[in-house]
Parts: structure tokens; sequence; C-alpha cells
């Protein structure tokens, strides 16, 4: 009994293919845990915010400019 071999006409990924998607999965978690490691750096209450509550209401303030207040 000989094993047959697939037809010239057919496409067969192999190996070659299953390595390159393993690799492809393995560079995608590694990436994923370095972004949750990066996400958890960031601040949760952003400091313009405190800022905010600790001015008087009175005064009117602009926090539209990279959080730095703006007079007017």
């Amino acid at each position: 009994m000989v094993l047959a071999s697939p037809a010239a006409s057919q496409v067969v990924p192999g190996i070659l293919g299953f390595l390159v998607v393993a690799a492809m999965a393995l560079a995608l978690f590694f990436l994923l845990r370095s972004m949750n490691k990066q996400l958890n750096k960031v601040a949760r209450e952003p400091r313009w915010r405190e800022e905010a509550k600790q001015a008087p209401q009175d005064q009117e303030q602009d926090f539209s400019h990279n959080g730095t207040p703006q007079q007017g």
C-alpha cells in the first residue's frame, strides 16, 4: 500500500504554515501582555479632574488644552 501524496493542484500548508501561525499567536500573546502592563501604569483619575475639584467654583477655567488651566 502506497501513501498518496497530494495532487499538484492541491495546496497544503504543512508544518511551515503551522509554525508561522503559532509564532504569530505567541507574538500576539506577548504584545497583549505588554499592553496590559502599560495600561495598568496609567493613572485612573486624570490630574486635571483633581485640580478642577479643588478650584473655586466662581472661577471658570478651561481645561481643554493638555490639562493646563486657561483663564477666561
